[in-house]
């Protein structure tokens, strides 16, 4: 796991940075630096936006009795984009407000759901309870 999130990181970061070339020698460097304020801004309104909402449905959700699990992984989505939105770049902007839209959030909360029923398939979470 760790060498295929080094990998990653290290291709990413190689993409932003020839993009950041690209766009800056296609326009300039204020633009380049306009984009990357911009969707910052952007994605920290939204990012506060989507993640009020998701806190006050889980709040609904424990006070009629029952388990937050779509908001937990809502919250889970959110926090992972809004620090891809905080980290320079458009690449991860884009996978960031992809997380932090709803609609396109959703096959990504199918995804996390499989990882987490195949971990607890095989053994890799235990849940521990106190009766």
């Amino acid at each position: 796991m760790f060498r295929i999130l080094f990998f990653l990181i290290v291709v990413i970061s190689a993409v932003e940075i020839t993009l950041f070339v690209w766009i800056g020698n296609a326009f300039n460097v204020w633009v380049v630096l306009f984009g990357i304020i911009l969707t910052g801004v952007l994605g920290a309104f939204l990012a506060r936006q989507q993640g009020v909402g998701t806190l006050n449905r889980a709040r609904f959700e424990l006070a009629n009795g029952r388990a937050p699990t779509e908001e937990i992984l809502d919250g889970i989505a959110i926090l992972v984009g809004a620090v891809l939105l905080f980290t320079p770049g458009f690449v991860t902007d884009t996978i960031g407000f992809l997380l932090l839209i709803p609609q396109t959030r959703k096959p990504v909360k199918v995804w996390i759901r499989k990882i987490l029923s195949e971990m607890f398939r095989k053994g890799s979470i235990h849940v521990f309870r106190n009766f």
